[in-house]
């Protein structure tokens, strides 16, 4: 297969991560044949180095550089903003910021790993309300919220995490969010992914004019928000932070 090469130049590209999909080879691949850092590396031809990273189930943008010094160097002088999109369970505040820390979770391939919590910041924007035909409990609907968020912190399944411990969890998250709904929204929608996608890096280099990529959504994501009349509000907001 190939991926979608959303920007590129002499020293990086940006590629929009397919759904279900790992960055790299770990001893969580299941049988999976193909991988995102491979994929890249043989479709452009030459080495590439993650700089960001995104979860198994997660679509978008992500940063590939094409030197380990250039890692270096970007971690240390570059700014990068990274704005998501999700599907959540419920009608979400308005907007707010969620700062709890987070334990790192448990890795059973890590013989020793941090336990102590880290801090976590995430700022949220809920962007559409709607409803669908869909039993929970005892309500016979099916509330949703499309939410905007940017992080402060970038820590390992944040996102989820904390819109978990706001009671607005993930529209198909199998680790953080509830089987029964999601099986039943993916029969409703016809998908069979995670609603939670990287739409947009900004991204300022010393002496460079900033930059901003946006990654386009999947077919099943495009098709969810379609149906609640929600991609006009999407186009407009995420046009506005370009």
């Amino acid at each position: 297969m190939s991926v979608e090469i959303l920007y590129q130049n002499e020293r990086f590209a940006v590629v929009n991560k397919p759904p279900k999909m790992l960055v790299h080879k770990t001893e969580i691949a299941n049988g999976d044949t193909e991988f995102l850092l491979q994929t890249v590396r043989d479709q452009l031809g030459r080495k590439v180095w993650p700089l960001t990273r995104l979860d198994r189930g997660t679509s978008g943008a992500i940063i590939f550089v094409f030197s380990p010094e250039d890692v270096a160097f970007f971690n240390a002088n570059a700014s990068i903003e990274k704005f998501y999109f999700v599907v959540a369970r419920g009608f979400a505040p308005q907007e707010g910021t969620i700062d709890r820390a987070l334990r790192p979770p448990v890795d059973p391939y890590l013989r020793t790993q941090k336990t102590e919590p880290q801090a976590a910041v995430s700022h949220f924007k809920t962007i559409a309300f709607g409803e669908v035909p869909v039993p929970l409990g005892k309500y016979d609907k099916t509330r949703l919220s499309l939410i905007r968020l940017w992080l402060e912190t970038g820590r390992q399944h944040q996102i989820r995490r904390h819109l978990k411990w706001l009671a607005h969890p993930v529209i198909g998250d199998a680790t953080y969010g509830k089987g029964n709904l999601n099986r039943a929204l993916y029969e409703y929608f016809g998908i069979s992914r995670m609603l939670l996608h990287c739409a947009l890096l900004k991204i300022q280099l010393p002496g460079a004019a900033s930059l901003a990529v946006q990654a386009p959504l999947d077919d099943e994501f495009k098709n969810v928000l379609d149906r609640m009349g929600w991609l006009e509000n999407y186009k407009a907001d995420i046009d506005a932070l370009s």
